[in-house]
């Protein structure tokens, strides 16, 4: 180990009231995701903790969602290429939820909305990135990206989450490590779509047969829809959100579905997209227009060779600090899709360990806010 992972080492294990303090700040501010003010609140934060902390950081604006920011710091030698920190501010709470619950502690977990997905990872990669510029840096630069609309499916950041990545050594995405203590080395990929249905308003009573029921060919596209799940092979379909209708005593004129569609490997997302594109296009009530309209999307994180050795100098990292790691393949989406499939190797979870993410009960494991932090910063350490 050399001697300036030695001093970031020390210097973060005394900093657990500190990280505290930043978390429960930044989960006592609302950033819902379309909660421009409130996501920008706690963007302009983490800009603050980071510039006092000796780095340069950018601003790139966003129109309608959150800003990026960018952090980096100079490298000292080796590398040019930085290592990428990556993270999320926004969460999926409406604004007020703060107030209701705010942040608290008790019997070591943490509460509040996105205490963990994912404000103190957030947190973990600032002070990592404080630690090595406390003591000189890295030989190779470090960067810190912390984008805004992750939780829809980062409509407005993916460009700039994929160009990062494009340029750096490697990703460790700081979403939350999981409740066994590991971290994620697969995720599926997901497409977050709509399909709107339009038919003929008609009174129930009064003239019924000039109506088109909207709802009524919904009804079957969702059926059909349905069909396209496949558990064995890891294809699921959700319809959502459901809505639509004038009145009780109107024949339907509209409806609308939320469409959630995971798949494992890319040609599944193809395959799947044919159906649901013809399903959408035919109709079965006579007289029904529909349209499919894709609201965000994610890729899958597929670990290829790359990912797997930096996987392992991570993995060797927390086991030399004394705690076992392994990978983990999720369901759920997130940002280290786009980098991986840019081609940068790539890591997720790395976060403290939480778990019930987007729901009252979501949870932190305060125990684990410096061990991640330190496993971290020493698996950077070994990135040159």
């Amino acid at each position: 180990m050399t001697e300036t992972a030695r001093s970031v080492l020390d210097w973060l294990a005394a900093q657990e009231g500190a990280m505290l303090s930043l978390l429960e700040e930044v989960v006592n501010m609302d950033s819902g995701s379309y909660d421009k003010a409130g996501v920008d609140a706690v963007g302009d934060r983490f800009a603050s903790f980071l510039a006092e902390h000796g780095m340069s950081v950018a601003r790139h604006p966003r129109e309608g969602f959150g800003d990026a920011f960018l952090a980096t710091l100079a490298g000292s030698g080796g590398s040019n290429r930085p290592v990428l920190l990556l993270g999320h501010r926004d969460t999926v709470f409406p604004k007020g939820e703060a107030a209701r619950r705010p942040f608290h502690i008790e019997a070591g977990r943490a509460y509040g909305p996105g205490v963990a997905d994912m404000k103190a990872g957030l947190v973990m990669n600032a002070f990592v990135m404080a630690a090595y510029s406390r003591f000189g840096g890295h030989p190779a630069p470090l960067a810190m990206l912390i984008t805004s609309d992750e939780e829809i499916g980062s409509p407005s950041c993916r460009g700039i989450i994929e160009e990062t990545a494009r340029g750096a050594r490697a990703v460790f995405n700081a979403e939350p490590g999981r409740p066994t203590g590991n971290i994620v080395t697969g995720r599926k990929g997901g497409v977050f779509m709509e399909c709107h249905v339009t038919g003929r308003a008609a009174h129930s009573g009064g003239n019924f047969e000039a109506g088109i029921s909207a709802i009524t060919e919904i009804a079957h596209k969702i059926v059909a829809l349905s069909a396209i799940t496949d558990i064995p092979n890891g294809v699921t379909l959700n319809v959502g959100l459901v809505s639509g209708g004038q009145s009780v005593n109107t024949v339907a004129p509209s409806a609308t579905i939320g469409i959630d569609l995971r798949y494992v490997e890319p040609p599944q997302r193809a395959q799947a997209m044919v159906r649901i594109e013809g399903i959408v296009t035919g109709a079965t009530v006579p007289g029904t227009e529909a349209r499919l309209e894709i609201k965000g999307e994610f890729l899958p994180l597929r670990q290829d060779e790359a990912s797997r050795a930096v996987f392992d100098v991570y993995r060797e990292a927390m086991g030399e600090l004394g705690s076992r790691v392994e990978g983990e393949f999720t369901g759920g989406c997130a940002d280290s899709g786009f980098t991986s499939a840019v081609g940068c190797p790539t890591v997720c979870a790395t976060g403290p360990v939480g778990g019930r993410a987007h729901s009252p009960e979501e949870y932190l494991e305060v125990a684990s806010m410096v061990p991640r932090a330190q496993g971290l910063a020493l698996a950077i350490s070994r990135l040159i």
